[in-house]
């Protein structure tokens, strides 16, 4: 273990001591912090970290820090809301609001049909509310139409691991980054995204001087600052970087042929998709330096461990799953798997988002079954007591697919659980007018940006409210405790799913109700009936054995009673035509295969390497819009703020929006630093101010997606593509085209008017009106001179976070 000490990270606003500390886990980011939360008269007033929790030995970052003053927001919502025939929300009983949905429901059913329902949920819930969408979903609505917002996070973890090895389930843990020789980043800006986990890596690097750490990212982000060795690639080369190092690796001939002949199948058809990526031309595709190629090549090649991380970076791009399959491949090709320090590591961005792969509750069935395999759904209709040919077959449809349904008048019921669409999806302003076409439930504690197109809202409860259990980036299952009762007249998620369960008069196929568990714990039980025998077997847990042994990674059965730190460590993978989770799909088209064309692979076992063709990105820079964009993450907030930006302290440090300019695109462009500039994509337009630095490219601009309100005009998801990778679905969010438009006024000097006489008229610093029309000194200001005057200029106060503390 990285760790050497615990050091217990504490912020309690509380009048005396607290009354009691609950255990839980952090509901942030998906490092999966363990906590305990401070009580004080029945109120969340506090959390400290869990110093005997091996993920983070009592460590929290920001956002996890500041989480829970969420749940004493003045602002969140205590009734159902219902839109009346004006237009407006109205406050409404509990059973009025269901009595619409369940009527809403039945109407879209009886004339739509089962797919004319879709639920969209979150990453940020608990297993228990995930298992029971998939079940009220599949056998109660029969609907195909599941999914979450992990689609916009991380959906290509899974499509990447069902392609290479058969079944979801991240194949490394975080002891493997504790002893790997070299570790690769690979668009994951883990310093911001994760940043107990960037600390638990540099305490070692500090230490040991390991392990090697390489950053492939367009910019110098904090985690850049840190590696050894950046690859500064342009946007949307993932592909012709992976296919330059592979082939280089493959000339040097670091392979383990034995690995490769005994527990693969598909070398030659990848060794050939590479052949024309010399590094001379990875080079001038990527931008990248033959010379930083070669010792990447070189690294690569002899070490004797490595982790890969994935996050956004590689996922939200057109060609996310080749990208990642790419990093399989360069792992099975030498060896790296299934032994301490190696195998890749593709992250998740939410705290649960694993778990709703893991549960069903998004595109294939319950413990990592196949939607196309008839056995696998005769099991699932066994294990509901419901008839096989009444569940839902087939490939999933992602988010996007479905507002093209709504589009086409297919989906007329949308229920929106715990996620805020209206900020996060791209080219939102497309998604906001499909959604106000149709009937639309909100299930969430405030009154988000996507209340515009809500007809109902009901308020639940947050994080230490309720009681369940979720699953971190590397399969540790832990367990959060309630603390709280939640405010009076709010219901935890699974009170409401299992309410309209109940309103809807669910029943199996002997007429009892579909659902028969009232309570979280109930629920994980018969959640574990479904897991067994399943990669993601997890008939060895308790709750209690879960806050016991602080986590669990699966699977945890009788042959692993106290969990599993990595998968194939018996080089046996899950492809087997009646074990794998999906029959795979084409590598280049992501045309679903069928059985027997999967069954022709005849796998049996083997992990599969497929070709990785590059395809640039389909939006590029152009001469109407110049230059790329590319969105993510800030260190201080998490998603559309709907938490973070109720907490004072994450507030205060980052307050709005802002664009990143490199230097030298804004000397050139005359702009100065906060200068409120307006950023044009072909969708759309955001106004926010300048952040000049050298941490993008040149010719790249970064917009932070966590800002979205309506009237603000800050929503990096107004410029955003909605182009979709093909296996994964996952939205292209790094890669557009947009141009800059400087917002100024004009204004001719008169008279005697100096340089500080104007700017003080502007309430600009004579610095910035300087700037602003190339000027070097005051005395270059003549008479008659027409001057540019930015409209405004704000601060831009994004404070430096330092993630090694002592």
């Amino acid at each position: 273990m990285s760790w050497r000490n615990e050091r217990i990270d504490m912020n309690v606003y509380s009048q005396g001591e607290v009354d009691r500390w609950v255990y839980s886990t952090c509901n942030i980011c998906s490092v999966g912090c363990g906590c305990h939360i401070a009580v004080k008269d029945d109120k969340i007033v506090g959390i400290k970290g869990n110093g005997d929790h091996s993920i983070n030995r009592g460590r929290l970052g920001p956002k996890g820090e500041n989480q829970w003053y969420a749940n004493n927001s003045p602002d969140r919502l205590l009734t159902p809301l219902i839109r009346n025939e004006q237009g407006q929300l109205q406050p409404a009983s509990w059973e009025a609001a269901m009595e619409l949905i369940v009527s809403k429901a039945k109407q879209s059913l009886e004339e739509q049909g089962s797919n004319s329902i879709a639920i969209y949920s979150t990453g940020q819930g608990y297993l228990e509310d995930y298992y029971t969408i998939a079940k009220i979903g599949r056998a109660g609505l029969r609907t195909h139409l599941l999914d979450a917002n992990t689609r916009l996070c991380t959906a290509t973890t899974e499509f990447c691991l069902l392609q290479s090895f058969g079944a979801d389930g991240t194949p490394a843990s975080y002891d493997d980054v504790d002893v790997a020789d070299t570790l690769m980043l690979f668009g994951h800006n883990v310093a911001e995204t994760g940043t107990v986990l960037h600390e638990r890596i540099m305490q070692r690097k500090q230490r040991d001087g390991k392990p090697y750490i390489i950053v492939v990212d367009p910019r110098q982000t904090l985690t850049a600052r840190h590696a050894d060795l950046h690859l500064a690639l342009r946007p949307g080369t993932n592909v012709a970087l992976l296919n330059g190092l592979i082939r280089a690796m493959i000339e040097k001939d670091a392979v383990d042929h034995n690995f490769v002949e005994q527990y693969t199948i598909g070398y030659e058809a990848m060794q050939s998709s590479v052949q024309e990526w010399t590094l001379e031309r990875t080079a001038d595709v990527t931008g990248i330096s033959v010379a930083q190629l070669e010792l990447a090549v070189d690294v690569l090649s002899k070490t004797a461990s490595l982790v890969t991380t994935t996050l956004q970076g590689t996922f939200q791009s057109a060609d996310a799953t080749t990208a990642c399959v790419a990093i399989n491949n360069m792992h099975l090709m030498r060896g790296l798997i299934g032994r301490p320090g190696c195998g890749p590591l593709h992250m998740a961005g939410q705290p649960s988002s694993s778990a709703n792969r893991t549960a069903g509750g998004v595109g294939t069935y319950p413990a990592q079954r196949n939607p196309m395999n008839p056995q696998h759904i005769q099991e699932m209709a066994d294990l509901w007591n419901v008839e096989a040919d009444d569940l839902p077959v087939g490939p999933e449809k992602g988010i996007e697919e479905q507002i093209d349904l709504i589009e086409q008048g297919k989906v007329t019921f949308f229920w929106n659980i715990g996620t805020n669409p209206m900020v996060s999806l791209p080219n939102r302003q497309r998604a906001r007018k499909a959604l106000e076409r149709i009937f639309v439930v909100v299930q969430d504690p405030f009154l988000t940006e996507t209340a515009t197109v809500a007809d109902v809202i009901l308020p639940v409860a947050l994080w230490g409210e309720k009681e369940g259990t979720m699953e971190n980036a590397d399969r540790t299952i832990n367990v959060l405790r309630k603390a709280v009762e939640p405010p009076a007249g709010v219901k935890t998620d699974l009170e409401v799913l299992l309410d309209f369960a109940r309103h809807m008069e669910l029943k199996d196929k002997d007429g009892q109700p579909l659902i028969g568990y009232s309570t979280p714990e109930q629920c994980f039980e018969e959640w574990k009936t479904v897991s067994r025998g399943r990669p993601c077997d997890m008939t060895g847990i308790t709750y209690d054995r879960l806050e016991q042994c602080n986590g669990l990674r699966w699977p945890v059965n009788e042959q692993h009673p106290n969990g599993t730190p990595r998968l194939y460590s018996d080089l046996r993978f899950m492809t087997g035509v009646d074990e794998a989770q999906s029959y795979t799909k084409d590598q280049f088209s992501g045309r679903p295969l069928s059985r027997d064309e999967f069954a022709a692979k005849q796998a049996n076992g083997r992990a599969l390497l497929h070709p990785t063709h590059y395809l640039p990105p389909t939006e590029q820079p152009n001469d109407d819009y110049p230059m790329w964009l590319t969105t993510g993450r800030l260190v201080w907030h998490w998603h559309t703020r709907t938490k973070t930006a109720r907490a004072p302290h994450l507030q205060m440090a980052a307050p709005h929006g802002y664009v990143e300019i490199h230097t030298q695109d804004a000397a050139r462009l005359s702009i100065v630093q906060g200068e409120v500039v307006r950023i044009v994509s072909p969708r759309g337009w955001i106004e926010v101010p300048a952040k000049i630095g050298d941490a993008v490219q040149q010719g790249l601009v970064f917009v932070p997606f966590h800002y979205g309100s309506w009237e603000g005009h800050q929503a990096a998801n107004e410029l955003t593509a909605d182009f979709t990778d093909p296996l994964s679905k996952q939205p292209t969010f790094k890669q557009a085209a947009c141009r800059i438009e400087k917002l100024r006024k004009q204004h001719i000097v008169v008279g005697e008017e100096s340089a500080e006489y104007i700017a003080a008229q502007y309430h600009l610093s004579v610095e910035h009106l300087l700037e602003a029309n190339r000027l070097i000194t005051p005395y270059d200001i003549q008479m008659g001179q027409e001057l540019e005057i930015p409209i405004s200029v704000m601060n831009t106060p994004i404070p430096p976070y330092i993630p090694q503390r002592s």
